[in-house]
């Protein structure tokens, strides 16, 4: 795009939900146009009423001016015909000349998380002057605050890393998503690293992606990053740190794996500041001599990636017709957020209004497992299934799947170059500042005036949870069945998906501290489910995959899980819908029942639905049924009955159970229609036969592993 155009306002760049022809309105409008300066010479360079465009061009033929319109530029992002937008950095930035590419790759087995052996140290390193600095990026904060983008960053030559000819360890992090601000060597073998924080903030030391270069094979090298700043760690339960190396990517067709010895996560010296930081340290031997490695946090996903993700849609004669790719609006450093809209193609005659669900990701640009959750969904929904197909047919899906990416491709951790969480900001009026959430907002605002949205879910990464799990919105103050209800999908969601997503670990309340959140946010403007999904950056503690690290093909199948619960959960048989229902109130009764809390003035239902209310991962190990999960949940409490005792209370509400099965059932159903008398009905139009057939499955539906 060029520089002419930047000022211009590209709030309507998006599709209409019917999807209508842009491209056709775009030429009436060029037609329009060029009839008028048709008739223009190069008289009427003075004339007054003379259009200011840059998409006009006059060129000078047999003594006129004759008026032509520019080349169209690429409205939508990404094109067919040529290269995809460059990638703008702030100017001060340096950014190596080397594209960095990770092929993508599996471990055949499920990767075990590192257990500690209680002989871990903990290196600490005073100041001194006689360490020797092999690595610097002192160029990270020549100003205060945002001030303009260059197409790759500084011009000027870039400084090169010492050329040491012994055996020190080359790094570099001047690419797309790195991240590391200090390499100091403490040692023969032995490096301290500071990673950088969030560009023009002093925090959110989180992320880090680096390579090093210079290696030498089977010697015991350890690297220790010694300003973290939260005090919790997934470190510290096991996680372990991410390895590339291009050899054996190259010979042996490896990719990311978890490695490290001797990892420990602790609490070292107090800064100059004052303030405590934490140390993460590992030790680890090179497979190979002179090679070019990476070590990550999780596994990255740059903002090129999904600009080469989307060509391939566009370049695609069968999924370009039903996902339309548009430009949502422009970052502060004139990079384009995308916004996808996918669904069946309507005809003029099609009178149906089919709801709406909306997808958005990496608002928080070191969350890079959203990336690989988002696109999983995206592969599914636009693949060849006859569930896919059902479900576009059946619904409008909004896409925004990167909504930070000047984040994204300086390597921060949670902000964007405003300095400022996207993600505390859906309700600020500033849209200069923060155009990506706030035309989001605007986006969702619109389209809920023309169509109902079923569901809203931002996807993130957590740092100190296992396990995937969800937070959503408190609805007790409408319905009380409302207020289950909310809790459905997160409910049919786990039993899709027993083995990496915990509904235990699921938490359902507003919190005055994410009031700007786009869940809240959403939830306020009328969306009944709106959600955050949180995907730990580690692994899981549920059944097969207990105590192993997540993969990427594991993230990528949240996606397919997310779509199969969302057939559940629409799924005109409402007999999946109801048993969820009852379950959660079962849930309710029983803990009642058990008087968990005595003295406690926490609503039942708070406690039965929001048992993680720390910080700790989810303890579950397996999918179990309400029952026994509340056994197990009442067991950790205070003041319960003996266990002969609550067996006997157990059966007997059990014996009463079996015989108020069609009293149950009628109760819901009433219900059910009460809560709904007064809240717009969320289901979806009853679809023809032929998607009968298809939604009629069991519950669960253990789909992909």
């Amino acid at each position: 795009m060029s520089e002419d155009s930047e000022k211009e306002d590209y709030s309507d760049r998006t599709i209409s939900d019917e999807d209508e022809s842009d491209e056709d309105m775009f030429m009436k409008f060029v037609s329009e146009d060029l009839h008028r300066c048709a008739l223009l010479t190069a008289d009427s360079f003075g004339d007054p009423f003379f259009p200011r465009t840059t998409q006009i061009l006059l060129e000078y033929q047999l003594g006129r001016w004759v008026p032509r319109l520019r080349e169209p530029r690429d409205l939508y992002g990404v094109s067919s015909s040529g290269p995809l937008s460059p990638t703008r950095w702030p100017y001060h930035c340096e950014v190596i000349d080397e594209k960095v590419q990770h092929i993508d790759w599996t471990p055949s087995c499920p990767e075990p998380v590192y257990i500690p052996t209680g002989l871990e140290t903990e290196p600490l390193y005073p100041d001194s002057k006689e360490a020797t600095v092999v690595y610097l990026a002192e160029d990270a904060y020549k100003e205060p605050c945002f001030v303009y983008s260059r197409v790759g960053g500084n011009r000027t030559p870039l400084k090169q890393p010492v050329d040491y000819r012994d055996n020190t360890l080359m790094f570099e992090a001047r690419f797309e998503s790195g991240n590391l601000q200090k390499v100091v060597k403490v040692a023969e073998y032995e490096y301290q690293l500071t990673v950088r924080p969030d560009l023009f903030t002093n925090k959110h030391t989180q992320w880090y992606y680096f390579q090093v270069t210079n290696m030498r094979a089977g010697i015991v090298y350890r690297f220790t990053i010694v300003n973290f700043t939260k005090p919790a760690s997934l470190y510290s339960r096991g996680m372990r740190p991410l390895f590339y190396s291009e050899k054996e990517a190259k010979a042996h067709h490896i990719g990311w794996q978890r490695i490290g010895d001797q990892i420990k996560y602790y609490r070292n010296n107090p800064g100059q500041d004052g303030q405590h930081y934490f140390s993460l340290t590992w030790t680890f031997q090179f497979p190979h001599n002179k090679d070019t490695c990476y070590f990550a946090h999780c596994y990255p996903y740059t903002y090129t990636n999904l600009q080469e993700y989307l060509s391939g849609i566009n370049n695609d004669p069968v999924r370009s017709k039903f996902c339309k790719i548009r430009v949502l609006c422009h970052t502060l450093a004139r990079n384009m957020v995308y916004i996808l809209t996918i669904t069946t193609p309507l005809k003029n005659s099609d009178s149906r209004k089919r709801k709406a669900v909306i997808l958005t990701a990496r608002v928080h640009p070191g969350e890079t497992n959203s990336s690989w959750i988002m696109k999983g969904f995206l592969d599914y929904i636009l693949g060849h299934s006859s569930d896919a197909q059902l479900l576009r047919d059946t619904f409008i899906f909004k896409v925004v799947p990167m909504l930070n990416p000047d984040g994204v491709i300086v390597g921060n951790y949670r902000c964007s170059l405003a300095g400022r969480d996207l993600n505390r900001n859906y309700t600020s009026l500033l849209k200069e500042s923060f155009p990506s959430v706030w035309y989001t907002r605007n986006m969702v605002h619109r389209l809920m005036e023309k169509r109902e949205v079923i569901l809203y879910c931002d996807l993130h990464g957590h740092s100190r949870k296992e396990n995937i799990f969800m937070y959503g919105c408190d609805g007790s103050d409408r319905s009380k069945t409302l207020y289950l209800q909310q809790r459905i999908f997160p409910l049919m969601l786990s039993k899709n998906c027993p083995d990496k997503f915990s509904f235990s670990a699921c938490k359902f309340n507003v919190q005055k501290s994410k009031e700007g959140t786009g869940r809240v946010v959403m939830w306020k403007m009328g969306i009944r489910n709106s959600f955050t999904m949180e995907a730990t950056f580690c692994g899981s503690t549920l059944g097969n995959k207990r105590g192993t690290h997540f993969s990427t093909k594991d993230l990528e199948s949240m996606g397919y899980h997310f779509c199969d619960s969302l057939l559940d959960y629409c799924d005109p048989d409402r007999t999946k819908y109801y048993r969820c229902l009852k379950e959660l109130e079962e849930m309710e009764r029983h803990i009642t029942l058990e008087k968990v809390f005595e003295d406690s003035d926490t609503p039942v239902i708070d406690i039965t639905l929001d048992v993680e209310s720390s910080s700790r991962g989810s303890d579950s190990s397996e999918s179990i049924d309400s029952l026994t999960y509340l056994l197990k949940l009442t067991s950790q409490k205070k003041h319960l009955k003996t266990k002969k005792e609550r067996n006997s209370t157990i059966a007997s509400h059990q014996n009463a159970r079996e015989g108020q099965e069609v009293y149950d059932r009628g109760h819901l159903l009433q219900r059910h229609k009460q809560s709904n008398s007064d809240v717009k009905d969320t289901r979806p139009n009853e679809p023809d036969g032929y998607m009968v057939d298809y939604f009629r499955r069991q519950l669960p539906n253990q789909g992909l592993v």
